[in-house]
């Protein structure tokens, strides 16, 4: 009874940091609101709060479809940071996979129409896979740290889809990538009657899909009982047989993978989004960091903190009609990341208490010999 309470505990403790984090996220963004304009801070907040509940369901479709890539992006960096990495290089990552998908959907054409858009989710996960792998092969084997060589990755990827693009998928007229064929885009589903935004599509049920795949493979696998194993740490894995380098590498590949999927679901969604011919990185991969420390790197925190900082971005596109920035929300999103990490200390400082607790009380408890 009291081990299956102290799992309660320790359960309620998991998502307290979040909870506390948001509250002062949120007051910090109220504080900012009075500055600015404080006759109408009380009903930006309000705004911000409702979210995408200012325009019903529509606007609830509007965040499924914003949550859908920083999910992805989300579920990358708290793939690799369970495993012991830091994959900074989501955004090259997830530039990658958008390009191949694009490249598939737009020259394809010839392809199957039921299967078009799934092969083109496929070429997206094979390039973020292998934008992935360099990263993890350099960490491995040379002993490089990952944040500087994904960091670098983001800016090679950046440079090398622009000029990608202007040699295979060029609108010169726009300086962007030519539309996809419409079998590419995903399909909807029916979720565009349910929630009636114009780019709703299924990409937020194959979202979910890899939530679930993820959480699987690291909860219930071997294989993720040895990634995790060798993330925690390095010399045990090896002294029980872990190929530890093999397995950052894959690691850093299946990262890069859920990346790559998150471009793909972004730009075959039939929204009229094309990949823009200019020098700056993807702001989705950066996103993602901010949904997986907040959800704990947790496949199923990172399913919730990726519909909440997208419901309150869309909140923040709604500020602009108070003559308010949109940025406040991103200094609310960068607070409540700040606030998480002071969180989590007080968390890890809790649990260790109640550790101490139980292993006091195991040693206090009579053996069954010394009770006779």
């Amino acid at each position: 009874m009291a081990l299956k309470r102290n799992r309660w505990m320790k359960s309620i403790l998991s998502v307290i940091p979040s909870l506390l984090a948001i509250v002062a996220g949120f007051l910090l963004g109220f504080l900012i609101l009075i500055i600015v304009n404080p006759n109408q801070a009380l009903e930006g907040i309000a705004i911000i709060l409702k979210g995408g509940l200012n325009k019903g369901m529509t606007g609830m479709g509007q965040v499924l479809y914003f949550a859908t890539p920083i999910m992805m992006t989300g579920l990358a960096v708290g793939f690799a940071f369970k495993t012991g990495l830091f994959n900074i290089g989501a955004s090259g990552q997830f530039t990658m996979g958008a390009f191949a998908a694009i490249y598939v959907g737009v020259t394809m054409k010839w392809l199957p129409t039921s299967i078009h858009w799934l092969i083109a989710i496929l070429a997206a996960m094979v390039a973020g896979a292998i934008w992935g792998f360099l990263p993890g092969f350099l960490k491995a084997y040379r002993n490089v740290n990952e944040v500087i060589t994904s960091i670098m990755m983001n800016y090679i990827g950046m440079s090398a889809v622009n000029i990608m693009i202007r040699a295979t998928v060029y609108n010169k007229l726009k300086n962007e990538s030519l539309p996809v064929a419409a079998a590419a885009n995903i399909p909807k589903w029916g979720l565009n009657q349910i929630f009636p935004y114009p780019s709703m599509n299924g990409g937020i049920l194959i979202a979910v899909l890899f939530v679930i795949i993820i959480y699987i493979v690291l909860e219930k696998t071997t294989f993720g009982y040895e990634l995790k194993a060798c993330g925690l740490n390095k010399d045990a894995g090896l002294y029980a047989g872990i190929n530890a380098k093999r397995n950052m590498v894959y690691s850093m590949m299946i990262s890069g993978a859920l990346a790559g999927i998150g471009g793909g679901l972004l730009y075959l969604s039939g929204s009229g989004k094309y990949m823009k011919v200019i020098d700056i990185i993807a702001t989705e991969g950066f996103d993602g960091i901010s949904v997986s420390l907040l959800g704990m790197s947790h496949p199923i925190g990172i399913l919730f903190a990726g519909i909440f900082i997208a419901y309150i971005k869309v909140g923040g596109f709604n500020l602009q009609l108070l003559n308010y920035d949109q940025e406040i929300i991103n200094i609310i999103t960068a607070a409540i990341i700040y606030f998480s990490a002071f969180a989590l200390l007080f968390r890890s400082r809790i649990q260790g208490f109640l550790t101490r607790r139980e292993q006091t009380k195991a040693d206090e408890e009579p053996e069954v010999g010394e009770s006779q």
